[in-house]
């Protein structure tokens, strides 16, 4: 089978596409012929020795997947052979084929494509973790997004409306993902390159400010982001794809009796896996009323795979970049 391999960290330019044995499934295991695999931000940094996991070189990246069950190893009971399915890695999903524990394998809902199922988990997932466990988003009460037109940023505009925020704003750097972010429920945008973050804030909450933000960018509109929270504020921080993390006054979270949340989905599923399973089973049931619709950016092959991952670093991706082997 062809692989995407990181034999020495570096840039994306630095992978290789190789032959290699296909694996075999050992106790637990199964075996997906991938159809489709999500790229996501951490993809760029894991290959850089910029993560907090660290695979042993040389791996394939890529944290999600979707694709068909091709064996299964001793005690797998819970998918079969030739069943769609949906696999959460944490790496190795760049391959024609991957080995998943049983654990970290869901059916794929009828009529999901593959390019949806297998971008669909990390982001979603991450955030819905994000605004339901970990913000306590309750209806009614306005969210702000950062970097709202990327795959966690989009992901956090949909489902801040379907779990019944009350308005939400969605911050990006054009018009153009701007009105990405309008197409999938956003109530109000502000271009932040262009419009000051917080005056234009206050037209939009007035002085009682924002009550969850979410944060996947870092950068230089942190800090503005937090003074704009409320009473009990939340911001959630959900990544750096700005490549800065911001140093934030604490001074500001004790005046506003507010709080700066971390979000890491991957040591939530492992810690708590039937909280997670939970979660994905809300996920599920709100792609199949309609309530989310995830977007695809572009669709690229395996030997392209450096130009997805260049194109995340630089955020020029709006919704999911997917790789099919």
């Amino acid at each position: 089978m062809k692989a995407l391999l990181c034999r020495a960290y570096g840039p994306p330019e630095s992978l290789v596409v190789e032959e290699v044995a296909t694996p075999v499934p050992g106790a637990g295991e199964v075996l997906v012929e991938v159809k489709a695999a999500g790229v996501n931000f951490p993809d760029t940094l894991i290959i850089q020795n910029k993560y907090q996991i660290k695979p042993p070189l040389p791996f394939s990246p890529g944290g999600e997947l979707a694709g068909t069950v091709r064996a299964v190893g001793e005690g797998v009971t819970r998918v079969r052979v030739g069943q769609p399915v949906i696999g959460f890695t944490g790496w190795g999903a760049f391959a024609e084929c991957v080995l998943v524990p049983q654990e970290r394998i869901i059916p794929m809902p009828e009529g999901m494509p593959f390019d949806v199922a297998g971008s669909f988990v990390m982001t979603y997932g991450t955030c819905l973790h994000a605004l339901k466990d970990r913000a306590l988003l309750a209806r009614g009460e306005s969210v702000l997004v950062l970097g709202a037109a990327g795959g966690i940023g989009l992901a956090s505009v949909e489902l801040a409306k379907a779990l019944g925020a009350g308005t939400v704003i969605a911050a990006a750097s054009s018009d153009d993902k701007l009105a990405t972010c309008r197409a999938h429920g956003a109530d109000a945008t502000i271009n932040y390159t262009t419009e000051d973050l917080r005056e234009k804030l206050k037209t939009l909450v007035g002085a009682k400010g924002v009550d969850v933000v979410c944060d996947p960018v870092g950068g230089a509109y942190a800090e503005p982001a937090l003074r704009s929270t409320g009473w009990r504020g939340r911001y959630l921080v959900l990544g750096f794809a700005d490549g800065e993390i911001p140093k934030l006054p604490l001074n500001l979270p004790l005046l506003k009796g507010s709080a700066i949340v971390g979000v890491f989905y991957g040591e939530f599923v492992r810690r708590e896996p039937a909280n997670a399973a939970r979660d994905l089973a809300e996920l599920m049931a709100l792609y199949q009323k309609g309530a989310i619709k995830p977007l695809v950016y572009r669709r690229y092959t395996l030997a392209q795979t450096a130009e997805a991952l260049n194109a995340i670093a630089r955020r020029e991706v709006q919704g999911k970049a997917v790789v099919i082997p």
